[in-house]
Formats: structure tokens, sequence, C-alpha cells
């Protein structure tokens, strides 16, 4: 597993570990495909040490595979062009729009074998963690798999977890292709039959999209968080005020916003008693 690490001059508060969705990589999190600051760039700013993440596989990862079907997999999924409300893509949408284009370049197709693939991804991010101490992870899409593996089986290394509209919803199968979640939110085991151990000591934020394809899933996946004993926000954009989003949010036009929401959330749950450095909805310091 490839990771970026970047430090700040005078780090604050605990590190954020960024995970990306299911084909992407670790470099979605830098400057976004229309050239603007990406949430690596400003958490940076804001003082926080980042851990970027490529997951095996992908990326600057070893074993990295190019999909044919990368191009019109990403306009489908982050900007079909065809939804007057998703007002937050940089572009017009679709398979000629250039910042499509520059997203699907680095697109990597699925492990034929998704929960093996969880396995390692578990192993290593956890190794991560123990070399940097505990850490927020903040996990895109497919991404938060791994997430809700590592905080189940290492709760003492994972301060809390922001998904970013994570796969769903639960027990999703798609006939075809590697893409299922046996395991309910994961596919590979997540917990007993009992239900979560570890997660139900790790606040948990689900970030949903106004106009995303996967806005459907978030409810499913935080209802069944709830249900194993875990809390969780559920965190809807359009609520707060910030519409027109799609499953892009973190490289979308108000992508400093919606970040500021998300640092707000940490502010919050992973530091409920400290007043002293506290965000606004902008993400700038109080």
């Amino acid at each position: 597993m490839f990771v970026e690490t970047r430090t700040p001059a005078s780090p604050r508060m605990l590190p954020i570990v960024l995970v990306h969705g299911g084909g992407g990589q670790g470099t979605d999190w830098g400057t976004t495909p229309d050239g603007r600051p990406g949430w690596a760039d400003l958490l940076i700013e804001q003082g926080y040490e980042v851990h970027v993440v490529d997951r095996p596989g992908h990326g600057r990862s070893p074993g990295r595979t190019s999909t044919p079907a990368a191009l019109a997999m990403t306009a489908r999924l982050f900007a079909p062009g065809d939804r007057p409300e998703h007002s937050q893509w940089p572009g017009p949408g679709g398979i000629d729009d250039p910042f499509v284009r520059t997203l699907a370049a680095s697109a990597t197709g699925l492990p034929s074998d998704l929960a093996a693939a969880q396995v390692i991804e578990r192993r290593l991010l956890e190794a991560l963690l123990e070399d940097v101490g505990p850490a927020v992870v903040v996990a895109h899409s497919l991404g938060a798999c791994a997430a809700w593996l590592v905080a189940e089986s290492r709760p003492d290394l994972v301060a809390g977890i922001v998904a970013l509209e994570p796969a769903g919803p639960p027990y999703l199968d798609v006939p075809g292709t590697p893409l299922g979640l046996p395991a309910g939110i994961t596919a590979a085991p997540l917990w007993p039959t009992t239900g979560a151990v570890g997660l139900t000591s790790v606040p948990v934020a689900i970030v949903e999209s106004e106009t995303s394809q996967m806005q459907a899933a978030c409810a499913p996946v935080a209802d069944f968080l709830r249900l194993a004993g875990v809390g969780v926000d559920h965190l809807v954009l359009a609520d707060r005020g910030l519409r027109g989003n799609g499953h892009g949010l973190a490289i979308e036009l108000n992508n400093r916003e919606v970040l500021g929401i998300v640092l707000d959330w940490i502010q919050a749950a992973a530091y409920p008693h400290d007043h002293s450095a506290s965000f606004l909805g902008t993400g700038e310091p109080a």
C-alpha cells in the first residue's frame, strides 16, 4: 500500500488518513480535475498531518491495472451530465467532459476477489495507524469498507470515521461483477452475528450528497450500523445548505465548504471537551 504523508509546519490535533473510493486513487484527494486545491491541500492549510492512501492495486501502489470501461463508469458515477440539479460538478459532464476524462485517466478496475482485497486493506491500514498513532479516517465510497474493518479490529487506533457516501446498501450484490457486500457493509467478514464490538466505541459520520446516485445507500448503511450498536451521525449536505453535490463531493466546486462541515463534525466528535480550536462551517479556525 502506497502512503503519501504530508506534514504542515506546525501540526495540530490528530492526523487524518484519507482513503479513496472504488476505482480511484490517492491523488483524487489532491488537486481537483479543474485545478483547485483538493482536500489534502486544504487540510494541510488547516494544520493537519495527512496520510493519503493508495489501496493495493490502485494508483501508486503495485499491481495497478487500467480498465477499458473507466471513462463511461466515471461519467456515470460522477458526472453523467443529464441532471441540471447537479450544479457542483465543475464541467458539463458526460464522456467528453475534460474533467471527467482527467478523473478517469487514473481509474482502476475492482479486484476480482473483493473480500480478499479488503482483508489486505484492513491489515495494511492497521499497520499505518500503528505507525502514526490514533487518527481520524476519512473514506470515500468503497474505501469505507477498509475503515469499518480497521475500526472494528482496532478501535484504539481510530478516533473517528467520516464516510463520504459509503458503499451500500447493505448486502449489495451486482451480478456479473466483483461488487458485493455479503457481510452487510463489507465484502470481508466484519463482526460476529452478535453485532459490532470495536466500532461501538468509534464516532461515525456518514455524509450524503443531494444528487448522487449513491445517496440512497447512505441512510440504509447508517441504519445497519445503528442496529449493530454503533453511534452514527448522518450528515445530509442539502439539510445544511449545500445543494447540488454528486458522488465526488470532495472534488466539486464547493469542496471547501463540504470539508468545513466535515471538520466541524470531527472537532465535536473527536474533541468533545476541547473548544480551543473549534471550526466554523467554512473550515476556518474560530
